[in-house]
């Protein structure tokens, strides 16, 4: 499938811009989500630069900050067109579940930096305990999305089978 599809640009652009108002509202970073909701929007999950700069009228170097972000934060990779120095950008279709995989890393890293805030403040005082429920929280957390991932990849399986990889799950 390829992004020749007919389709209403006007409405494309709201969905691309509703969507990535949500993100913004949910902590991302306003650019990173226009180019993410932009790449999502696109049938081959993947464009460049100069691409995104003309969907989203904006910059090549705002779009470069972009997704440098996104990379960092493992919500797409960059590949090179064959036969060209030019670099495409695409968004997996597991994303999320890369995203959420990458923060477990985070949370077991706040864990280990919490239990030494713990020890070194004493579990008996007021700064203590509240580190010490803080380590909680994150650990049953931690243990339902390991079981929570585990559940989505089995039904991942059984609602798309091999479709639910068509746009770049094999990471570079």
């Amino acid at each position: 499938m390829t992004d020749a599809v007919e389709r209403d640009p006007e409405a494309v652009s709201r969905f691309v811009e509703r969507f990535a108002a949500q993100l913004v509202e949910a902590g991302l970073q306003r650019m990173p989500a226009r180019v993410f909701s932009a790449l999502l929007a696109s049938d081959s999950g993947a464009l460049t630069s100069a691409e995104l700069s003309e969907r989203l009228r904006i910059s090549p170097a705002a779009v470069s900050g972009a997704v440098r972000y996104l990379a960092q934060v493992h919500m797409l990779s960059r590949e090179r067109e064959p036969g060209s120095r030019r670099e495409r950008y695409r968004v997996h279709s597991d994303q999320w579940y890369q995203a959420l995989t990458n923060r477990e890393a985070i949370i077991k890293r706040w864990e280990d930096a919490l239990r030494e805030g713990v020890a070194s403040l004493g579990a008996g005082t007021p700064a203590g305990h509240r580190l010490a429920e803080t380590l909680a929280f994150f650990e049953f957390i931690e243990k339902d999305v390991a079981r929570m991932m585990e559940r989505w990849k089995a039904h991942r399986a059984e609602l798309f089978g091999d479709q639910g990889l068509s746009f770049g799950s094999g990471r570079p």
